[in-house]
């Protein structure tokens, strides 16, 4: 047989990349693609660039839902996994430990809150949000679990039981019993649980990323020190805000938090490879692994391997080494800076919202339109599609809305993003919104013509 090729085969397939999938993997997912225009055949991505088949290039303001926080195809992050092949290590040997997972272990806790002291390893943002979960309970022996209304955790079971978006959950209960919501930015719903004192786990994401809202002055502060006052472990969620995104290694360091819990993913890896972690109080950690007999209390087959474990020591040097952080802070603030004067000049525009390079846009009615009320009657949030398909179309630039049934657009690109290619983007919204806000016919038929393929505000990330 000749020798095993993925260049050739993927060459040998090009352009059946749709096909493909609608046959053997996801038919609605492709339907849905093909509807608004997106289907198309990308050949390669760079920093904050997508190209597709025919070389043409794209602004990539989604960043995979958040997983490219240092730029897609990052030349440093593969040359790390290279040597990291090359080396020949043991990988996995179940009854044994290799270096690579301490060594990201002590850099990631190098980086988070001081008060943390133990990392759990796993492959995903999902199956760290389960481990806190798990081992919140059993490390306080009680057994409720309090999320906010709109958060999202993830889709396996547990995680879903927190989600406090009906959009994912309502297909799939019963739910985990011991589960409940209270509303983001209220302080006095979350002692009204709280007081109980029968809760083991408060989970709230540090921005709530389904519409990018932001914390009030205090609420983040406030709800810790409720937690550590009732004996509830305060857990934040930053799988989406980790890693630079908000302009700070860790969202939490802008309001001085030290949570008991901190889980994180996406864009550990640089983007090449699943891995998640659970950061968490030595304590906590020693109330679950208590003996040699509890030592594989928890785990997860693949979550320490080798490659996800080197390219995590890869993207952390990246961050500190392009200084990323520091330039999604200053990126932000030029966001902010040439979007927020969009309130003004358009009626449409409703609040333009963010920290760093998490970004968020909020559309509503403009003035008083029939047709508006029309499309909010036929699917609510179907407007935004109106924005966020032209700008694929007519400037492309790849972006999406933030969630169900909502009328606001979110921005999660590579920290890499360049003056220009804020300028770029910002060009690119302007006259999209100010085409979108006129509801031309031929929007109207678009808007129409998705919410009948099922459509509409239901085209949004599942993160």
């Amino acid at each position: 047989m000749a020798p095993f090729s993925i260049r050739e085969l993927i060459e040998r397939n090009r352009g059946r990349e749709l096909e493909l999938h609608a046959r053997t993997i996801n038919p609605p997912f492709v339907r849905m693609l093909e509807t608004i225009g997106f289907d198309r055949h990308w050949a390669r991505g760079e920093g904050a660039y997508l190209y597709d088949a025919d070389g043409n290039r794209f602004l990539d303001m989604l960043g995979g839902f958040g997983l490219y926080n240092v730029g897609r195809a990052n030349p440093r992050i593969r040359a790390a996994l290279q040597e990291g092949l090359e080396l020949e290590l043991p990988g996995r040997v179940a009854l044994g430990v290799t270096h690579p997972a301490g060594l990201l272990a002590e850099e990631l806790l190098r980086r988070a809150p001081a008060n943390l002291g133990r990392v759990l390893f796993t492959s995903s943002g999902t199956e760290s949000v389960e481990a806190a979960i798990k081992l919140g309970r059993a490390a306080t022996k009680r057994e409720r679990v309090l999320s906010v209304e709109g958060g999202f955790h993830g889709l396996t079971l547990g995680a879903l039981s927190a989600n406090g978006s009906t959009a994912f959950t309502d297909r799939f209960g019963p739910l985990l019993p011991g589960f409940a919501r209270v509303p983001f930015n209220d302080l006095d719903a979350l002692e009204d649980e709280l007081r109980r004192e029968d809760v083991a786990l408060f989970i709230t994401e540090p921005i709530v990323g389904h519409g990018v809202h932001l914390p009030l002055a205090g609420y983040l502060e406030g709800a810790q020190e409720l937690c550590h006052r009732y004996g509830t472990l305060f857990c934040v969620d930053e799988v989406a805000t980790g890693f630079g995104r908000t302009g700070r290694m860790f969202a939490c360091e802008h309001w001085g938090l030290e949570p008991d819990l901190l889980t994180v993913s996406k864009a550990l890896s640089g983007g090449y490879v699943p891995v998640g972690a659970c950061l968490l109080r030595t304590d906590v950690f020693d109330a679950v692994f208590d003996s040699m007999e509890h030592a594989l209390s928890h785990g997860s087959t693949f979550a320490p391997n080798d490659l996800a474990m080197i390219a995590g020591l890869a993207t952390l040097h990246e961050l500190d080494d392009q200084r990323l952080v520091e330039r999604a802070a200053t990126a932000g603030d030029l966001l902010l800076e040439r979007t927020r004067p969009l309130v003004e000049r358009y009626d449409v525009v409703k609040e333009v919202r963010g920290l760093g390079l998490f970004w968020g846009i909020e559309l509503g009615e403009p003035g008083r339109s029939a047709t508006w009320r029309m499309l909010e009657r036929v699917q609510p949030g179907l407007f935004s599609q109106l924005v966020v398909v032209p700008l694929f179309s007519d400037h492309r630039v790849l972006i999406q809305v933030a969630g169900h049934a909502m009328n606001v657009i979110r921005a999660m690109p590579p920290l890499v993003l360049s003056e220009d290619d804020v300028d770029w983007f910002c060009t690119a919204l302007d006259a999209t919104v100010g085409e979108a806000r006129k509801l031309p016919r031929a929007m109207t038929r678009f808007a129409l013509k998705a919410a009948r393929a099922g459509l509409g505000a239901k085209v949004r990330a599942p993160a």
